[in-house]
Formats: C-alpha cells, structure tokens, sequence
C-alpha cells in the first residue's frame, strides 16, 4: 500500500500553509454518525511547498470527552511556538489560547481538527528536518456518540499519529485498558493488507497521561513515578484471568514504545470554575511545575520521532493519502461493528468467519460427493477432502477478525474438527453410492444359498443325511435372511436390524468368501501356468 501511495503524483503542487495560525477541522462528524475527510483543507497545510516534502511528526491527544485534551494542546502549542525557550509557559496572567476548550459538561470538540501551522524542528542527532504537526479529537463515549463513532475517531488518530496521548484522569482503570484495546485492535485491521508483516508493530508511540493523580505517596509525579505505575498496571501473572492477560499483551504488541506521565489535581479553579482561562496564575504550582516538565518530555528533539507506516517513513504528501485511504475505510462495511464488550465482539467475529469457512468446505464437497454425484474411489475422495480443507482456511484467514491469534487459533481448531466429521459423513455417502458395496450383502446371501442348495443335493444323494439337514437349515436360514432385509430397506424401517446383517454378510464375505476366491484364483492360476508348461514342453518334442 505505501508504494502505491507514494506512486500518486496526481495532487497539484500549488497548495500553500493557510493564512491564519489556528485550528483547521479534517474530519467532520456530519451528526449521523459517520465521518467526512475534509480534504481539501487537510491538503492545504499538507501539499504546502515546506511540508510536502518534510517528513512529519504526528502528535494526538485522545480519550473520554470534558477531560482536557484541547487544554493539554495548547501548553504545547505554547512550548512549540516559544521553540522550547527558557520561560516558554509565559505570563502567570496571559490566558491560553489556540485550540478551543472550555469547562462544562458539553462536547467542545467534534471530528478531528490539527493546528494549521506546522512547526520545522531539526533533530540534533541526525540533522533530520520534521514537520510537528497537532492533532485534536473529538473525546469517546460523550452523550451524542456510539461506540463505532468513538472507535473511529481513536483507532484514526492512532492509525496516524507518531506519539498517542491518552488522556485520563485519576487512575488506569481496567475499563481503560480494555477501550484502548478495542479501539487500537479496530485501527489494526483497517491498516493491514497483504503485504503486512505480522512481527511488526503497527503503532509508535503511546502515552498515558494520568490527570488529577491523588497517589504520590505510592508512585511520584512526573515520568519516573509514570513508568512505575504503568509497570505495575501492565504487569502480567500466572493467576491473572485470561481476558486481562490479553489485553495488557495486545498493548504491548501493539506500540513501539509505551509511557506514562502523572499530573496532580490542577485546583478548583481550574476543575469548577466556569470563567476559568487558562492563566497560570489560577492553577496549583504542582499542577504548573508538572506542565513544564511534561511538554518536553513529549517533544524533547532528540527523541521525536517520524511518522512511519510498515517501516515507511512519511512525508506530507504521504500523510494526506493515507487519510484519504484510512477514513475510506471506515466508510465502507468491510470492518466488524465495534461494541463496548470486546471479547463478545471478537468471538462473534470469529464466530462469523467460521460459518463461512464450514459453508464453503461444505459447498465443495457436495460438488462432486453430495447430491445425485456418482461413486468416488478413495484417492478421488481424498483429493476433494484436501481441497474442500485448503478453500476453507483461506476462506477462514482472509477475513478480518478481532481478539488477536490466540483466539483466533481456537475458531481454526473448531473448523478442523468440524471438516473431519464432515468428512466422515461424506464418506458414509459415497459408500452408499458404491453399487458393489450395496450389492454385497445380497450377492452374499444367494451365493450361501447356492452354495447350501448344491452342497444339500450332493450330500443327500451320497447319504449323508444329517450334513445335509445342516445345508437344508442354512438355505432356509440364509433365505429368510434375505427376505427380512429387503424388506426392511424397502420400507427404511428398523435400519439398525438391516446394518447387523450388513455387518455379518461383510464377515462372511471377508473371512469366508474373499479367502475361497482368492484360493480358486490361485488354484486357477497354478493349473493355468502348468498346462501352458506343458504344452510348451509337447511343442518342444515334437520339433526335436
């Protein structure tokens, strides 16, 4: 995929930064829970002639709504735009401005917005030139959104941000951990295509910014304190429930790299009070110190990091093709529907896949085995299985599903043991169709009728009475046997009778009539081969 992004050279290069220094919306929520790309303004600031070509830097605040995110941009705006100069947080009276914010209980943000004007930064180690650019999200699970909404907009910002803020407040909660795993498993499978590596891990950087943290006395503020807590939070043991084990994998092996950062509680002015603006002068000096610090722990230079897409670094141009590609995506129903209960939606995603890998197993077979299809000898039979077996799992692994491979591998377990017992069906199928095998219990009967009715008349005529009562008891034997299972398969009745006489019919042909045979055969071919020798031998004297 990223080839044939780079590849499109179609977009005009006469887009320029816009004008104004402030917040441009790219993705629109058209209020009917679906997402517009707003392209052309996106393609204003990307396609601009210093960032085109520029790789970028990605850096998105996400999480629940009314818990900042807007207001933890623009300290960041801030710092980006004093360059990270000494004093950078400013005058304690000036109010903060950029991306819009305000308190309350209502949304503020909608869609996605990103600043308008990128900042050209140079990493000192490498003398890489990057273009930093701001995301804004609308905030997850507010009172207007469901869940696909905000699965979109996390698993979008994700898919296409360098460093992932999560922003939360108090504490990591196990609710937390699982909507970061929903919302990063649903971005997982609108970025992978055919030539995805699985080793590799589809996202950067995520950050877990902890708001109004009270436990300094367990983990202290800052990074430090941060990556303890995170340590703790995302630690796995042997008695921990199966489903949380999972999700602290999935994160795991979803990001690069994984941090934390713990802010204490702002003041009640900042918390509760509606005319509240941002001014340094209202907020609690811990609350202050542990901005300063934290804004350069996100953009320190020598640690930012460029866009990259399967180990493809991106430029602005790449970035706006991957938008357009990535929102398309979300447009069409070719993702699973995302629901608050991951692992419900997983198992019935997989539950999905393998019904319609057991049809189409089933779906091949019955095109040469089902229906009024002739006899198949073994090998032919064998044949059709393997191939009905290798349609399925393709069928099985080419649809996307969620709850990663371990789930996944106990739904491929089921449709195995699925297609072998169809198997044995289908086997009991063409076996019917085997007018031989069918014929076998008859054939067998009037040949022990045959052979009871000749060997009753030798017997008899040579005195042998009571050997030839024994004959004469069979024939009426075997007769009544035959009678009672004609009878039976006419009127398909009391099949379990009819498949005891099978089942003794084939022993006499096997371990009686099959031995005989082969022993006439035998006898058949040694006189064969003795009279050819000596007719061989007469010739030989007759030309002596």
């Amino acid at each position: 995929m990223a080839e044939e992004l780079n590849n499109d050279s179609s977009e005009s290069d006469t887009f320029e930064v816009i004008d104004t220094n402030g917040p441009v919306q790219i993705i629109r929520d058209n209020g009917d829970h679906t997402f517009t790309l707003c392209e052309n303004d996106l393609a204003t600031i990307l396609m601009a002639k210093n960032l085109k070509d520029t790789p970028v830097v990605v850096v998105s605040v996400a999480g629940a709504f009314r818990k900042g995110k807007s207001f933890l941009l623009d300290f960041i705006l801030r710092y980006l735009t004093c360059e990270g100069r000494s004093g950078w947080m400013g005058d304690p009276e000036e109010d903060l401005t950029g991306f819009k914010w305000r308190g309350g209980t209502n949304r503020e943000t909608s869609g996605i917005w990103i600043w308008g004007q990128p900042f050209i930064r140079t990493n000192p180690s490498t003398g890489e030139k990057v273009a930093i650019l701001l995301m804004d999200t609308q905030g997850t699970f507010d009172n207007q959104a469901i869940v696909r909404d905000s699965a979109t907009i996390f698993a979008l910002s994700t898919m296409l941000s360098s460093i992932q803020i999560f922003n939360i407040s108090q504490q990591i909660s196990e609710d937390d951990l699982q909507h970061l795993h929903l919302f990063t498993d649903y971005g997982r499978l609108a970025m992978q295509d055919d030539s995805d590596d699985s080793k590799c891990k589809p996202f950067q950087r995520l950050e877990f910014l902890i708001r109004d943290w009270a436990f300094e006395y367990e983990f202290e503020l800052g990074a430090s304190g941060g990556k303890n807590y995170l340590n703790k939070i995302l630690a796995v043991s042997e008695n921990q429930h199966e489903e949380l084990m999972e999700v602290r994998h999935h994160i795991t092996n979803c990001f690069a790299d994984v941090g934390c950062f713990l802010l204490p509680y702002p003041g009640r002015t900042v918390a509760s009070k509606p005319q509240f603006t941002g001014r340094l002068a209202d907020m609690e000096g811990d609350f202050a110190s542990g901005i300063e610090k934290l804004i350069p722990y996100y953009l320190h230079e020598e640690t930012l990091q460029s866009k990259k897409i399967h180990g493809q670094t991106l430029k602005g141009k790449d970035l706006l093709h991957y938008f357009k590609s990535y929102v398309e995506i979300y447009q069409q129903d070719t993702l699973p529907e995302p629901m608050t209960m991951l692992r419900a939606t997983a198992e019935a995603n997989n539950l999905s896949a393998l019904a319609s890998a057991q049809e189409k197993y089933t779906e091949n077979m019955e095109k040469k085995v089902g229906g009024d299809h002739g006899y198949l000898n073994d090998t032919d039979m064998l044949t059709q299985h393997a191939e009905s077996i290798d349609l399925a799992e393709k069928e099985f692994n080419s649809t996307r599903k969620m709850g990663g491979a371990e789930l996944s591998k106990t739904f491929l377990e089921k449709l195995e043991k699925y297609m072998e017992d169809q198997f044995q069906q289908y086997t009991k199928i063409n076996e019917s169709k085997n007018i031989f095998k069918s014929a076998r219990t008859p054939i067998t009967l009037f040949i022990v009728l045959a052979v009871a009715y000749v060997a009753h008349g030798i017997l008899k005529a040579v005195y042998l009475g009571p050997l030839a009562m024994v004959c004469n008891a069979v024939f009426w034997g075997a007769m009544s046997t035959l009678g009672v299972w004609i009878t039976l398969k006419w009127r398909a009745e009391h099949q379990e009778v009819a498949e005891r006489i099978d089942h003794v019919a084939e022993m006499i042909w096997e371990q009686g009539l099959t031995p005989f045979y082969g022993l006439v055969v035998a006898a058949g071919t040694t006189a064969a081969i003795k009279h050819a020798q000596a007719a061989q031998q007469r010739s030989k004297s007759k030309k002596s």
